[in-house]
């Protein structure tokens, strides 16, 4: 949790916030969705998505179509705008920690990468 905390820290000033920014990097992982589908994924009521969705879409990182399938719904996708916006956040962060991986010994490394097969198998269990 503090690595998380402090990788967190690294992100530039966007003024999003960490809900707006999950939405986001859903819609870059699963591609464009219904509010509905984007509230599941990322488990919260249909209004608290539809109001993260209207903010996002208010900046230009995100825009609604009509759900070619069901007139009465909208799709969400990505803008260029978002997931440049996303790359940058990512690229920043990144940095960071690639320069603290460089900083330990090989063995270190070594060790870490040993424990993220093991944690990466926690996390899906």
């Amino acid at each position: 949790m503090r690595l998380a905390r402090r990788l967190r820290a690294e992100r530039g000033d966007h003024g999003l916030t960490l809900t707006q920014l999950a939405c986001l990097a859903t819609l870059h992982r699963h591609g464009a969705m219904t509010p509905s589908d984007l509230a599941a994924h990322e488990k919260v009521q249909p209004p608290s998505m539809t109001r993260t969705v209207n903010g996002l879409a208010e900046r230009g990182l995100v825009q609604r179509t009509p759900d070619p399938n069901d007139g009465r719904q909208v799709v969400v996708s990505l803008t260029d705008a978002g997931a440049d916006l996303l790359a940058t956040d990512r690229a920043q962060r990144e940095q960071w920690l690639a320069q603290r991986l460089a900083d330990l010994s090989a063995d270190e490394r070594e060790t870490l990468a040993r424990a993220a097969v093991i944690l990466d198998r926690l996390a899906g269990s």
